[in-house]
């Protein structure tokens, strides 16, 4: 699925990231589900709140952390269609 540019994603209802203590990890937490995302699932994942296109999400990580923008968007829209496939974002 290609993700256009001016979609907004955010998560799905009833799913929220989570600072679990207890693991000292975020967690993504779902209806009877929880993911451990990496960190930089964690990044993009902070930014999906319905507010940011995702173009001005892929500018926010790229100047944010010196990195490519078309890197960004692929492993972005790589995250984002897995989630959406498992109803935990929508797009």
């Amino acid at each position: 699925m290609k993700i256009a540019p001016e979609t907004r994603p955010r998560l799905a209802r009833g799913v929220r990231l989570h600072e679990d203590r207890v693991r000292r990890r975020t967690v993504l937490l779902a209806p009877e589900r929880v993911v451990t995302p990496n960190r930089s699932a964690i990044e993009i994942l902070r930014r999906c709140d319905g507010a940011l296109t995702f173009n001005e999400i892929v500018a926010d990580l790229a100047r944010t952390f010196t990195a490519e923008p078309e890197r960004i968007a692929a492993d972005a829209e790589a995250l984002l269609t897995d989630l959406a496939n498992r109803r935990m974002v929508d797009l």
